[in-house]
Formats: structure tokens, sequence, C-alpha cells
């Protein structure tokens, strides 16, 4: 059995990239359950979705130290969830950092250093500055997808098996820069 969290704020489309995996995994004849946790999502709060997979999948949730794989959309958010990641996982991070409302208040300031802790602590880090390669790609809501694209050079799982997960979950209106933002992050961690 494996777990995943994809974990950021709302509107950075942790719940479109949650969709994909779960497509993705189906197709791969596993068991896969998806359970979504919005915090005030539709004001910038904390987002996270869990994904579980296998041959028989008892519940959609990953407890502390249980998580095979942390996609963070950004920093502080990785920082929050770390303790959630095992010993032997991974945490793919983009770079970006967007100020919760206590640091936009000037309540409280954004942590320094937050990549270097994670490092510090044992995770296996991959990170990656996903805003300019979705900027690249065409749109900024892209980010996403470019985390994905990043995880995709991660598990294995055939790059095809993924374009056509995206093709199945992705409007088609927003589908061919949504391929090239996959493409970018692929690329961005070969």
């Amino acid at each position: 059995m494996h777990s995943m969290m994809l974990v950021g704020v709302g509107g950075q489309g942790t719940l479109l990239a949650s969709r994909v995996l779960g497509h993705l995994l189906l197709n791969q004849g596993l068991d896969v359950k998806v359970s979504e946790v919005h915090g005030m999502s539709q004001r910038g709060g904390s987002v996270v979705t869990y994904v579980r997979w296998g041959k028989q999948v008892a519940s959609p949730t990953v407890s502390k130290g249980g998580a095979d794989y942390i996609v963070s959309f950004e920093q502080l958010e990785a920082l929050r969830w770390a303790p959630w990641l095992k010993k032997t996982g991974v945490m793919v991070v983009n770079t970006q950092k967007i100020a919760p409302m206590p640091v936009i208040t000037g309540a409280a300031a954004y942590p320094e250093g937050i990549l270097e802790d994670l490092q510090a602590n044992g995770a296996r880090l991959v990170t990656c500055d996903a805003l300019p390669l979705a900027l690249e790609a065409g749109n900024p809501k892209c980010v996403n997808v470019v985390l994905l694209g990043v995880l995709s050079t991660l598990m294995d799982v055939d790059e095809t098996c993924w374009l056509d997960a995206l093709r199945a979950c992705v409007p088609a209106k927003v589908l061919d820069m949504n391929l090239k933002a996959f493409e970018l992050g692929r690329n961005a961690c070969r």
C-alpha cells in the first residue's frame, strides 16, 4: 500500500491534481481512495488531499509518518505537513512562498530557511520553482500540473499513462497548456 498527500492553499489546484492521480492509479489496476480536506480553502487556507493506492485500500486518510510522498504546492505547507512523511518518503516542494493571513496582516513573519530545515530533518527533498514554468506553459494556475510532471519522474508509471490521465481529467480548452506544463515539470527534474 502507498500513500501520498497533496498540500497547498485554496486555489492552487490540489483537487485537480488528486483527480489526475486517482485516474492514473485506477488505470494501473489498483484500488485507489482519495480524500479531500478543505480548510478555509476559499480564502487561501490550507488544503490537503490524501491519495492511497494498492491491491486493497481500506481507508483514504494518511497518519503521521505514513506518507510515501508529499507534494507541496508552497513552502510553508511543506513545513506544516512534514511530520506525515515516512522516513523513506519523498517530498516534492514548489519553492514558491504564499503568505498566509497572519503574515499578510503583520501578526507573524513568514519563516525563513524552510527548505534547509526540511533537508536537515532528513527528508528526501525534490524542489522545483514551478511558477515560472507554469507561466512559460501559459498560465500560473498550471503550477499543479508542473508539480505532477516532477512527481512523474519519481514514480514507476510510464509517461504515456500520465498523459492519458491528464487528457481524461483536464478540460479540453486548457489541455494543451497543461500538457506543456507537465512536460516542463518532467524536464526540470531530469
